[in-house]
């Protein structure tokens, strides 16, 4: 189950579009997770978040703004998205908005709260400077006294919590207690099937998964368990061409999706079999690289791709992203689920990887059998001499090499030390790092004093010179 355990009190987040849903959870968890902007409708999938109030641990649940008057179709599966959200809440925050004041929509929505068995809360957000009376009109919903609160100032918010968390014993967040969670980020171009991929690992509809592109716009984050590993997905909006990102939204969605890839252990970036790998595909799987984020590539809808367009596809790979030699191929159907357990068994062999100590003797064994089999070149007669290694970090492991004249190695040398180390230590799609350092000349600036037998010698030569 993608839920998160019952035991820790669930609040979910409801309303009508644009009365501050996204900017009370990200109050509440004390993030930035939920994309917040003046713009109707901008929420779309549930999206859950962890918090904490006086030693009192809680989960929060964003949700999309319901429109039940609305005939948009992604607006539906938003609505059906929260709908799922309030029947397993433990209580519903329901928000309205102080500032626009009672609307039929907010009848309508308190009409659908009251027919379920569900605490809920009446919150008149934005009503800083309002005080009681200016949030008294709220009082016809019939879900009893509405809470002046501002989500944006924090006004109402502590008494809200200390009220909605009575009863709950307090249990401090342990530290480092999600050490062992694998947070993995799936990023690719709109429509490539992302949003599918998720649904499909979850066994459930959790994200909104459509065939008009663009359909996700935040970073949609959910746990799981699979094969007795405990797992955080990460849904990222599609990423475009940057001439054809023209929509506000879209931009702040990029940035989400760039974060995700920051924080993700391991990267899945997809592709659809369908479409041509582009500049841009190559583009983004080069900045996952560039951050350091271990990877696994993805070719989805291959299961309905024609067997003579099959080569031509991996061609395609082979041919415009050579750079990735080192990232597991996988050839999946994220809708019929063929491929996903393969693919999920490279996403953890990369987060150990990625994550794995090497030991200093076993860096400087393998490093001493690369030098034999295959010396560094010479430099004006001096031969370049490697002498240790050992492990400066990890997430991506980082290697520095000690020696001399390392400034003077070229990149094809480095690349065969990468591929070296890679191999003996099994770094499944890590692209890993290599930092090299000369030692200082010990001798250096330092006069060499003769000794008086080596004073009269020189001298002697000199003499014999000039005669």
């Amino acid at each position: 189950m993608s839920t998160p355990a019952f035991s820790t009190p669930v609040f979910a987040l409801v309303g009508r579009p644009n009365v501050g849903k996204s900017t009370l959870f990200n109050r509440l968890t004390g993030t930035r997770d939920a994309l917040v902007a003046d713009f109707p409708g901008l929420t779309r999938d549930r999206q859950y978040g962890r918090g904490s109030f006086e030693g009192r641990r809680f989960i929060v649940v964003d949700t999309g703004g319901l429109s039940p008057e609305s005939t948009d179709p992604l607006a539906a599966l938003a609505e059906q998205q929260a709908r799922v959200a309030i029947e397993d809440a433990d209580q519903v925050f329901f928000i309205v908005d102080a500032r626009a004041g009672l609307l039929p929509a907010d009848r309508d929505i308190a009409d659908y709260l009251r027919k379920l068995n569900r605490p809920v809360k009446l919150l008149a957000n934005k009503a800083e400077g309002l005080g009681k009376s200016g949030v008294a009109d709220f009082f016809a919903l019939g879900l009893g006294e509405p809470w002046a609160v501002s989500a944006e100032h924090g006004d109402g918010v502590p008494a809200l919590l200390r009220e909605a968390l009575a009863g709950v014993p307090a249990e401090p967040v342990a530290p480092g207690e999600d050490d062992d969670v694998i947070r993995v980020a799936v990023i690719g171009r709109p429509n490539a099937g992302k949003s599918t991929l998720v649904n499909r690992l979850l066994g459930e509809d959790r994200v909104l998964s459509s065939e008009q592109p663009g359909t996700t716009r935040d970073a949609i984050s959910v746990r799981f368990d699979w094969d007795g590993r405990r797992f955080e997905l990460i849904d990222t909006a599609g990423i475009r061409r940057r001439a054809r990102v023209t929509e506000v939204i879209e931009k702040f969605s990029i940035v989400k999706a760039l974060l995700a890839i920051e924080r993700a252990h391991v990267v899945i970036a997809m592709v659809d079999a369908r479409e041509e790998i582009g500049v841009q595909d190559a583009r983004l799987m080069g900045l996952v690289a560039h951050h350091g984020r271990a990877m696994v590539l993805a070719v989805n809808k291959w299961d309905s791709l024609p067997g003579d367009q099959r080569k031509s596809v991996r061609d395609a790979v082979d041919f415009k992203l050579p750079f990735l030699d080192f990232v597991p191929l996988h050839f999946i159907s994220a809708l019929h689920g063929s491929g996903l357990r393969e693919l999920m068994e490279d996403v953890v062999a990369a987060y150990e990887a990625t994550t794995r100590e090497l030991p200093t003797p076993e860096l400087n064994r393998v490093l001493e059998k690369a030098v034999e089999r295959h010396a560094p070149h010479a430099v004006l007669g001096r031969r370049i001499k490697l002498r240790y290694a050992h492990q400066m970090g990890r997430n991506p492991p980082v290697i520095m090499i000690h020696g001399n004249q390392t400034d003077k190695l070229k990149d094809a040398y480095k690349s065969y030390l990468a591929n070296v180390f890679r191999e003996a230590f099994k770094l499944t799609g890590v692209p890993l790092r290599l930092e090299f350092k000369t030692g200082e000349n010990p001798f250096k600036g330092r006069k060499n004093e003769l000794t008086g037998r080596q004073v009269k010698k020189r001298k002697r030569l000199i003499e014999r010179a000039k005669r």
